[in-house]
């Protein structure tokens, strides 16, 4: 769910869902060139954190998951300060559903499993590729992290 302009911020849930050693992404087109997300979205008033993830990745990948702690909190804000999110990044654990080949949402084109190794190379939002890539090889054991404010232009990745 993308995010609308507002004076507040807006809190978004994602997880990282490790599955042979890759992570789980789902892939959109809003511009010319297509980026990857973690799986997730916006929190709904009422609904708590883990509330919102699990109902988050089961509409964008068919997959049930267990959030099971939270591992990055980031803020991104758009240099014109119109749009600005709170992100929070869980590891997960799968625990039913079957990977659909189409999402139900429909602004995610596609859905993959990209190697930890390779995230570097993927135009990843918010640019954790290193953090999620130092996480995994700690096994997510290290307490939540906050990550400042990450924000990717629409040109491409930070570098």
């Amino acid at each position: 769910m993308a995010a609308r302009a507002s004076n507040r911020p807006r809190v978004r849930v994602a997880a990282i869902i490790v599955m042979d050693e890759a992570i789980l992404l789902v892939r959109q087109r809003r511009t010319a060139a297509p980026y990857y997300l973690l799986p997730g979205g916006g929190v709904e008033g009422g609904e708590t954190l883990e509330e919102a993830l699990i109902r988050e990745v089961s509409e964008e990948t068919g997959l049930l998951c267990r959030p099971l702690r939270p591992v990055f909190i980031n803020d991104t804000i758009s240099p014109d300060g119109r749009r600005h999110l709170v992100n929070i990044t869980f590891v997960a654990e799968v625990t039913g559903g079957a990977l659909l080949s189409d999402s139900l949402d429909s602004s995610i084109e596609g859905i993959e499993l990209v190697p930890v190794t390779r995230l570097g190379e993927i135009d990843l939002r918010p640019a954790l590729a290193e953090h999620i890539q130092s996480a995994y090889r700690d096994g997510f054991n290290a307490t939540a992290a906050y990550l400042g404010a990450i924000w990717t232009p629409e040109s491409g990745p930070v570098q």
